[in-house]
């Protein structure tokens, strides 16, 4: 081979290069891209796996197909709090909504109720999240375990509306906390927040309602489990 045309050829590796070295991308709204995606060039901001499968492994999921065949974007199906119900629920039709259900349940003495008997206004609750005692229920918010939107991202917004408003108000993936870390905690996963105290048992709630509904645990999220398992 004369060296023009070994020249030529390294050349066209080189040029070539990149397309080889594409990888899969894992957006922020956790969809896995493929470099066949007519979307893999918009997506800016993302996690690189050198599989479909790791990505799918780390909780991303497909792109949503539509009618036309095309895959659409993440605004088509963008999480909204109204795919889970417009706020707390009173399945029972007793006054008491879910939150103060909840607060009533998880109330280490008798809770003082409000006058016509529907809300809890002070009692004794432990918070997961730092063991502090609180008395005054104005001080706590009702925490979604395992986020909605975190939730809707891996897989509920595949869910039926009904699915989804009994998630919401599942004692299960309920807790009465501070507000202010409630609202820090937003709806990031525990391999993005945990709270300053009892970690693994907040670990192993999260890993507990992922099972109950079957969402797929991911793996630095299953990491987390083993070592609170092993310990």
């Amino acid at each position: 081979m004369s060296f023009r045309c070994r020249f030529t050829f390294f050349l066209l590796l080189w040029v070539c290069a990149p397309s080889f070295a594409q990888v899969v991308k894992l957006s922020n709204n956790k969809i896995c891209h493929t470099p066949d995606s007519p979307f893999y060039e918009r997506v800016k901001r993302f996690q690189r796996f050198s599989s479909l499968q790791d990505c799918l492994n780390e909780g991303g999921r497909l792109p949503q197909i539509t009618p036309s065949g095309h895959p659409s974007t993440s605004n088509d199906r963008q999480y909204s709090r109204d795919a889970f119900g417009r706020g707390w629920s009173d399945s029972d039709k007793d006054c008491q909504n879910t939150r103060h259900e909840v607060l009533i349940q998880q109330s280490t003495t008798t809770p003082v109720l409000s006058s016509n008997g529907c809300k809890a206004e002070h009692g004794r609750w432990v918070s997961m999240f730092t063991g502090e005692v609180i008395t005054s229920a104005k001080q706590l918010d009702i925490d979604h375990v395992v986020p909605l939107k975190w939730a809707w991202s891996h897989g509920a917004d595949q869910w039926t509306n009904h699915k989804r408003e009994q998630f919401a108000n599942d004692p299960i993936n309920l807790i009465a906390v501070e507000a202010s870390l409630n609202r820090a905690k937003g709806a990031q996963g525990p391999d993005e927040w945990l709270p300053p105290k009892n970690e693994c048992q907040y670990i192993l709630r999260f890993k507990r309602v992922l099972v109950k509904y079957s969402i797929h645990t991911p793996n630095n999220i299953q990491s987390m489990v083993k070592r609170c398992l092993d310990k």
